[in-house]
């Protein structure tokens, strides 16, 4: 009879282990991260007897978790890349609608400035006029700045997230470190381990994956080893690996990320924060804000050193040279903390060539011998030479390089030229008069002039404001009907180029054949004389009044629709568009990203779920057969019951 009853009693007990386990996974249904249970039962060693072995029952071997490591690891990878571009695509849509409106882009404030400038030029010697110009010149920089500090309000905020995605896995890290050494010090048998501390741990780490894609490895007594990017450790065994923040060292506005070591800041590569919210936020610095920031710098400093060169080349309401319209631009210089105590490296770098800018940052490093500008963008170096420089600036890309004090071996700096640029547009003149609309020189045919030849407006380029070349009187030239030449240039050479494109230069003080048509040059000044000079004709050029005249005015307008910008092939609208198109281009495709993750994510946890989930219809099921079992089992007790009282009774 005991036989009997041992066998009742172990189908009792591996049935109530069943309706337990059925319990559990039906009240864990909704439970994030819960994978199924299932009992696997098993049939213990029989018993022999005369007439051969009579079985004993039944036992419960293993209470076993319903759990897919291939598919869970494609899941993760899924909900990483997700995490990833939905992050992207929320901070880069913040530049593209700013771009892109109406009310706070660029484009209405650009068209409003050369408006203003074309008014101007309609009344040159109206003080209203100018004085609105220069109202629609400080919307402009005004509007600069605006951009600027949205873009520097995202570079905060994107500190903040990535400071608070460090701590939140900083935190996930010590939780899945505890939970290895709870789940080690429970797992005595390797068939027996605690399955929810398991379905725990694994939904720690998917929260984990989702701020940045983590590397899962098996350890010894069932612990996980949990890394990043190339191998950076988070999680040893039953250690946590914290990360931690600090600001770059050359760029105190930008936060960074490492391993703090001896109460240094190990600054790991943004390479290797990949995946997750914390990757979709260094893509979004790297590709988007920092490339808007520099774009939008690169049109402001453009602006501002085109607009000033033909500035310079007028002359005001009271006859006076132009100055700077707009202030010039430094380009920001942030040197490494790291830099020798003694080093007194001192770099400044200004924009002199506005068409010339890349819009690519740079590092400059001192080797022991040679200072090096490398362009980020492609690895191009420059070699500042000679170095030191002795007062002789050296422009590399638009950049004028004026560098002084004794720099040690390794010293480095961070120059980026057009970051800042849009903070640091500002309009340099207050005062309306101050405005050069007029050109600096007039020229004239004298109506005594015996002959038909007629003489143009003349101009002038940067050359005539070189040393020597600015007029301080009349020139006045003479036609020789015999030589067929013009006399009375100034002591320097005189280049003639014809229709057809041929130069010819004329030294100081020789005579200059006259060719009608040919476009004549001296000391920066260029016109030309067409149609047949009697002799003894004369042109006079003489020096700019300023009262008028508009002339250096219409110039200027005209840089609206001139390609100044990207060595000649962009105006300052058309880089403008480009950057709108690049951001826009970039918005749009990661929001096709992320209706295809949506879609990826959500087919791989159907998958996952087949394997794993609860299916509350099967688990019904399952509840009514154990508990058949179950009864089935207090059946064969009770029937071994009434013969062992069966047995007392004969005896009696």
């Amino acid at each position: 009879m005991s036989a009997l009853f041992g066998i009742a009693k172990s189908g009792l007990m591996a049935a109530q282990t069943g309706l337990t386990t059925t319990g559990h996974n039906i009240a864990n249904s909704a439970t994030p991260g819960y994978s199924r249970q299932v009992v696997v039962q098993g049939t213990p060693p029989p018993v022999s007897t005369g007439a051969g072995f009579i079985g004993t029952g039944t036992e419960v071997a293993q209470v076993k978790r319903i759990y897919d490591d291939f598919l869970n690891k494609q899941l993760l990878g899924v909900q990483a890349q997700q995490a990833s571009v939905d992050t992207y695509l929320n901070q880069i849509s913040q530049i593209d609608n700013m771009l892109a409106d109406a009310t706070v882009g660029l484009s209405p404030a650009l068209q409003g400035f050369f408006k203003g400038l074309q008014d101007a030029n309609s009344a040159p010697a109206s003080t209203a006029s100018r004085q609105a110009m220069l109202s629609a010149a400080e919307t402009l920089a005004a509007r600069f700045q605006g951009m600027s500090d949205r873009l520097n309000d995202l570079q905060s905020g994107t500190n903040n997230a990535i400071t608070s995605n460090v701590s939140e896995l900083n935190a996930y890290a010590r939780r899945v470190a505890d939970l290895n050494n709870q789940i080690a010090g429970m797992s005595v048998d390797p068939s027996r381990i605690p399955n929810d501390l398991l379905d725990q741990r694994d939904q720690i780490i998917s929260e984990m994956n989702k701020i940045i894609k983590v590397n899962v490895q098996p350890a010894d007594n069932h612990m996980l080893n949990v890394s990043f990017g190339s191998g950076q450790p988070l999680v040893i065994g039953g250690t946590s690996q914290a990360l931690a923040v600090g600001m770059s060292d050359t760029d105190p506005s930008r936060v960074v990320v490492g391993y703090e070591t001896q109460n240094r800041l190990a600054v790991l590569p943004d390479a290797v924060l990949v995946g997750g919210e914390l990757g979709g936020l260094m893509q979004f610095r790297n590709e988007g804000l920092d490339q808007a920031q520099n774009r939008l710098g690169l049109i402001a400093a453009g602006l501002a050193d085109t607009f000033n060169d033909q500035h310079r080349l007028g002359l005001d309401l009271n006859g006076q040279p132009g100055g700077n319209f707009f202030s010039d631009i430094q380009a920001y210089v942030g040197y490494d903390k790291d830099n020798a105590s003694t080093s007194t490296l001192d770099i400044q770098a200004t924009i002199v060539d506005g068409g010339a800018l890349t819009g690519a940052d740079y590092d400059m490093t001192f080797n022991g011998t040679d200072l090096v500008l490398t362009r980020r963008t492609d690895g191009q170096a420059t070699t500042i030479t000679p170095f030191p420089q002795g007062g002789v600036p050296q422009v590399i890309d638009g950049v004028s390089f004026n560098i002084t004090g004794v720099p040690v071996t390794g010293d480095r700096a961070e120059v980026r030229p057009t970051y800042m640029a849009a903070a640091d547009l500002e309009v340099a003149i207050r005062d309306g008069s101050k405005l050069a609309l007029a050109a600096p020189i007039s020229t004239s045919t004298p109506s005594s002039n015996t002959g038909k030849a007629r003489m143009s407006a003349g101009e002038v380029n940067a050359d005539y404001l070189l040393p020597g070349n600015t007029l301080a009187a009349p020139v006045n030239l003479t036609y020789d009907l015999a030589s067929n030449t013009l006399n009375g240039f100034p002591a320097v050479d005189v280049t003639v180029t014809d229709e057809a494109g041929n130069a010819t230069v004329f030294p100081a003080g020789t005579p200059v054949t006259y060719t009608s048509g040919a476009a004549i040059s001296f000391g920066g000044i260029s016109f030309t004389l067409t149609g047949t000079p009697g002799d003894t004709d004369q042109f006079n050029i003489r020096p700019g009044s300023g009262v008028g005249d508009n002339r250096n005015g219409v110039l200027l307008a005209g840089l609206q629709t001139k390609n100044t910008m990207l060595d000649g092939s962009a105006t300052y609208q058309s880089t403008y568009a480009g950057l709108v198109n690049m951001i826009g281009n970039r918005t749009r495709e990661a929001d096709i990203g992320s209706a295809a993750m949506e879609t990826a994510v959500a087919q791989a946890t159907a998958v996952q779920q087949s394997v794993s989930g609860v299916n509350l219809d099967e688990e019904a099921a399952n509840l009514i057969r154990y508990q058949q079992a179950y009864q089935a089992s207090a059946k064969v007790m009770a029937t071994a019951a009434t013969l062992f009282d069966t047995l007392l009774s004969l005896g009696s």
